[in-house]
């Protein structure tokens, strides 16, 4: 990590923001902005490794920004910070390039450790938020794989890892459920990500969906 960009408009979120980021990524840069304007301004001739987004911002929505980053700064991760949950917000900002969604209603040490989790690969995605795509998913199913294009088959521990990640249990939640250690299910993750041939969270919920290892309303 070397500087991340946070755009937050409330001036408690953004020191509350500030703070998070700081004691997530030790050492890290940061740059704030208020508006979105300032923040398009930025990114034109900055680039950051990560980016910290509101969404309602008083001349416009961080989402705009999002496909901005997109454009200028492929290799910013981008990571929405909102207290919008609602499918309209989430759908909007997934489709526009964010990476992660989090509510700024969670804890301190959850939104911390979310924020760590990018480094091991683990998109950082608030437990409702993803119950959210979960359920989105079962509304509108995908068509079940034809045989030649199922993928390598999960060991029964990988399946029972799966189930988890899909209904956004962090790897530390994994662990205590299981009774393994982080590491273990770090590496059952790794697996479960190759034979699916997917490089993050969302894309093994919708193939938990998709191969039926996830039924039933998430809890």
């Amino acid at each position: 990590m070397n500087t991340a960009l946070i755009l937050e408009d409330h001036a408690e979120s953004r020191a509350w923001l500030t703070e998070l980021v700081a004691e997530a990524f030790p050492g890290i840069n940061i740059v704030v902005h208020t508006t979105l304007a300032d923040a398009v301004a930025c990114v034109e001739h900055q680039h950051f490794c990560l980016a910290l987004l509101d969404i309602s911002l008083p001349d416009g929505s961080g989402i705009d920004l999002v496909r901005r980053l997109r454009e200028s700064n492929a290799n910013t991760y981008v990571v929405m910070a909102s207290i919008f949950d609602d499918d309209e917000h989430l759908f909007a900002a997934l489709q526009a390039g964010a990476q992660g969604y989090v509510l700024k209603d969670q804890p301190r040490e959850r939104l911390i450790a979310h924020l760590q989790g990018i480094i091991r690969g683990e998109p950082p995605l608030s437990p409702s938020i993803a119950r959210r795509m979960l359920r989105h998913f079962r509304a509108t199913p995908p068509p079940a794989l034809p045989k030649s294009e199922l993928p390598q088959a999960l060991s029964e521990r990988e399946t029972e890892v799966l189930h988890f990640l899909a209904r956004g249990f962090t790897r530390g939640d994994i662990a205590q459920a299981l009774g393994i250690t982080p590491n273990t299910v770090a590496g059952h993750v790794k697996n479960i990500y190759r034979k699916l041939d997917v490089s993050g969270r969302a894309e093994a919920t919708l193939y938990a969906v998709r191969l039926g290892v996830v039924d039933g309303e998430p809890h």
